[in-house]
């Protein structure tokens, strides 16, 4: 029964769209309606500023992060806060609140992994910014940590958190597809343009 519970309230805040909020309570848009259509952080940067842009970023890392870290104290098995991570993270892709839709969860994974293993989101966030910094695509910049968190898990030693590493990996793979399509026909736009 604690386990349903604790996956449930980890589900609703993942699915709490803080994008949305912030851009309609600051600056009065629907970033669904605007650029990318995205809520994440990077369209929200782009349809309201920087400095909202940034404050969804931070919502949405906390919203994984703080599920997990907090479930840490009443349990120490990987599994159960590989699942608690799962819920959060779906909780964001696929939100009670937007009626099943939601983001493509890249903050909301930083976040839940920051509290499995804080050097190894570390050292995948710069790869990331290295990855953004060479190639200008927040896309190809996320799927590039993405990806590379099992291999970082592997060397840390963190056997029970790579399953959930690879599932996450397959879903937020799969939510940008059609980032992918854009980039291989060359049509994606630069990390200033688009999300």
């Amino acid at each position: 029964m604690a386990t349903i519970f604790w996956l449930a309230i980890s589900y609703l805040i993942g699915a709490l769209p803080f994008g949305l909020i912030v851009s309609r309570s600051c600056c009065n848009v629907d970033p669904r309606q605007q650029g990318s259509g995205n809520i994440g952080a990077t369209n929200v940067g782009r349809v309201c500023g920087t400095k909202y842009g940034a404050l969804t970023l931070g919502l949405d890392i906390l919203k994984g992060f703080i599920p997990v870290f907090l479930a840490s104290f009443f349990s120490d098995s990987g599994f159960f806060l590989s699942l608690v991570a799962l819920a959060a993270v779906s909780g964001h892709m696929f939100s009670v609140f937007l009626n099943g839709q939601g983001g493509k969860g890249v903050a909301t994974w930083a976040g839940a992994f920051a509290a499995i293993s804080f050097s190894g989101t570390v050292f995948c966030g710069l790869v990331f910014l290295i990855a953004l910094y060479f190639f200008n695509y927040v896309s190809l910049a996320s799927m590039t940590m993405v990806a590379l968190m099992p291999i970082v898990l592997l060397f840390k030693g963190h056997w029970g958190a790579i399953p959930l590493a690879l599932v996450l990996m397959a879903l937020i793979f799969w939510r940008h597809a059609e980032n992918i399509q854009r980039l291989k026909t060359g049509e994606e736009n630069s990390w200033k343009t688009t999300s």
